[in-house]
């Protein structure tokens, strides 16, 4: 968990919020010296958040396996949480929402920690989905039913299933790169995050054609493209930390940025659904914790798949 290659990249992400820190301030002190300015101040809020979730990741890094799939647990908490505040239930649906935190949650996160791939890949679209409806169907309400159970099987597919496979990535057994699974967590991370700043950054200057204006009227064609190029770019740079080789990290890249994208696109339809502008208020400056995982979430199970298919030995 402390190999050089990861703390090189951990040194990286901290030298550039440093500089974006200097840049705040310093644009703080030019623009908002009485924090009347609410761009600068949500800035500066967002620095100071993501200095909090990278020293919190890196924490978990340093703890070990157990460390990190206690983080996304709690990471999976919060987001179910979230997510289920918005959705539609009723009295019925009681025993199922409990079924949902406290016994599907940890026991998928539990069969992650023993490595039982055969389970925890399967648990929650087949065992939960086919089972979870039953405690709702035994209260006998029949009340916007399919609704509420359709609902409750997405936020566990979006906030439990998928976010759990990022911690999955500890487990392949990738010859060659024994011992540095968390690389490949970093990685991950850092290249979809890196995209979605470039795509508002690209968007800003040159973006002109909206992707889909009644979602998210921020997110443009353009900034798809300079986003995700960019932080391409950047991730096939890094070849050199991951099992891949530089073309391969190339489309990798590509891959699990437009699958960020298309993950921010998504929530942000079930967003205006609700008719609501952030999933919560826990992260300073970045709403909920889906708001900030919500690109990672849907990148994340098709990059440990790939990984796995052609890199992993089992």
């Amino acid at each position: 968990m402390t190999s050089p290659h990861l703390l090189w990249l951990l040194a990286g992400v901290g030298a550039i919020l440093v500089l974006a820190s200097i840049i705040g301030e310093i644009l703080r002190q030019r623009r908002s010296p009485t924090g009347d300015n609410p761009v600068i101040e949500n800035l500066n809020a967002r620095i100071t958040s993501w200095w909090v979730m990278v020293i919190m990741l890196g924490l978990a890094f340093i703890a070990g396996k157990p460390g990190v799939i206690l983080l996304f647990a709690l990471c999976s908490f919060a987001a179910l949480r979230e997510f289920l505040t918005l959705t539609t239930h009723n009295r019925a649906d009681h025993w199922s929402l409990l079924a949902c935190f406290f016994l599907i949650l940890p026991l998928q996160y539990y069969f992650l920690l023993i490595d039982w791939y055969g389970l925890y890949s399967i648990f929650v679209p087949v065992y939960a989905f086919l089972l979870l409806p039953v405690a709702s169907a035994l209260r006998g309400s029949t009340t916007d039913f399919l609704i509420r159970v359709s609902e409750t099987q997405w936020a566990l597919m979006i906030c439990v299933y998928c976010a759990s496979h990022v911690p999955a990535l500890l487990y392949l057994q990738i010859p060659g790169f024994e011992g540095r699974n968390v690389i490949l967590i970093a990685y991950l991370i850092f290249v979809v995050q890196l995209s979605d700043v470039m795509q508002y950054v690209w968007g800003k200057l040159i973006g002109r054609t909206k992707v889909a204006p009644n979602l998210s009227p921020s997110k443009t064609w353009e900034g798809l493209f300079g986003g995700a190029l960019t932080a391409s770019a950047v991730g096939t740079a890094l070849w050199w930390m991951t099992p891949f080789s530089p073309l391969e990290a190339a489309a990798m890249c590509l891959l699990i940025t437009t699958m960020g994208f298309f993950g921010g696109l998504v929530m942000s339809a079930i967003k205006r659904d609700r008719g609501v502008k952030d999933w919560g208020h826990l992260i300073v400056g970045h709403g909920g914790f889906i708001d900030r995982l919500d690109s990672v979430i849907f990148a994340a199970p098709i990059f440990f798949h790939v990984t796995r298919y052609f890199w992993s030995a089992t």
